[in-house]
């Protein structure tokens, strides 16, 4: 393939992989959506948030877990996308968005592909071990969490709910890393969090709805059809709803609900926004979830203010 046609189409035109790796190095960093981002974010943010949420006192923040948090998202969202492409192969070869990805497209083995998964996997152990116990075996859980994501378009109309489960995992891992143990009022908070991921990965399914049907493949934004934006909107409301009482039951600040004001009106936006059958916008939407997330974790940062 070419520079130009293997760039692929959910990517950040002229993005780094495109414009600066080594030609060889490309299809590999693209297995491992290095050339998309958002991903990382999505995957870091949650984990971010519950540093914040189990930090009582701006001083005590824990940088160096943040550190952590951020390359074990990295690694584990590379591993992930690898993993699900292996599972995918046959489906993404027929699909237009996914049929240039390294495995479909020939230019990745699907045996290399798996290599590439366990690497990335056991760097992503060494880092897991410095978390603490219980952070640990979350984080051993979580690995039966993404074994499974891939097989659930097959047999679930909600895959994105499962996705919800895995991607916000870090927020548990991190609280537990920091306290020794996931208070009830963390539960609530991380159920937010899974509602929020379905609203926002139901946006970036509205893609796929023409091929999936075609090739049998299930999603949320299938399973609503025509009444997908009343659904994402319940979706954001109710991830507000569970975040604020996770926050009340946790006694944050009063300055967290001035930041949840803003986390509600970048989502309230989103849907405004959004136009069903208008691809290219609900992938700018899907990625305008960077935001949110900043915006959850900058409310949770002046939660603690109160403690100072």
């Amino acid at each position: 393939m070419s520079d130009a046609a293997d760039h692929l189409p959910d990517a950040t035109a002229r993005n780094w992989v495109d414009r600066y790796a080594p030609p060889a190095l490309r299809p590999w960093l693209r297995l491992g959506r290095f050339d998309r981002p958002i991903g990382i974010w999505l995957l870091f943010l949650p984990g971010a948030m519950g540093l914040a949420f189990a930090t009582q006192r701006p001083e005590l923040f824990p940088w160096y877990k943040l550190l952590l948090f951020a390359i074990g998202a990295a690694l584990m969202r590379a591993a992930g996308c690898a993993y699900n492409d292996f599972v995918d192969r046959d489906i993404d070869a027929q699909v237009e968005r996914t049929r240039g990805r390294p495995i479909p497209s020939g230019q990745i083995k699907p045996k290399q592909a798996l290599l590439f998964v366990a690497v990335c996997s056991l760097i992503s152990l060494g880092i897991l071990l410095q978390l603490g116990t219980l952070a640990i075996l979350l984080g051993f859980v979580s690995l039966g969490l993404v074994a499974a994501y891939p097989f659930m378009k097959r047999i679930t109309w909600w895959p994105q709910a499962w996705l919800g489960i895995t991607f916000n995992w870090g927020f548990p891992m991190a609280v537990a890393s920091v306290a020794g143990e996931v208070p009830l009022a963390a539960w609530i908070f991380y159920a937010g969090l899974i509602v929020w991921t379905i609203g926002y990965d139901t946006i970036y399914a509205l893609q796929d709805i023409e091929d999936d049907a075609f090739v049998g493949v299930k999603s949320s934004a299938r399973a609503m059809g025509g009444h997908a934006k009343t659904g994402i909107s319940l979706f954001y409301g109710l991830a507000v709803v569970l975040t604020a009482t996770g926050a009340v039951f946790h006694q944050a600040g009063p300055l967290f609900f001035v930041g949840l004001c803003a986390v509600t009106g970048h989502l309230a936006l989103q849907v405004l926004r959004l136009r069903l059958g208008d691809n290219d916008l609900a992938l700018r939407l899907f990625k305008a979830n960077r935001t949110t997330g900043l915006l959850w974790v900058a409310s949770l940062v002046l939660a603690q203010v109160v403690w100072v």
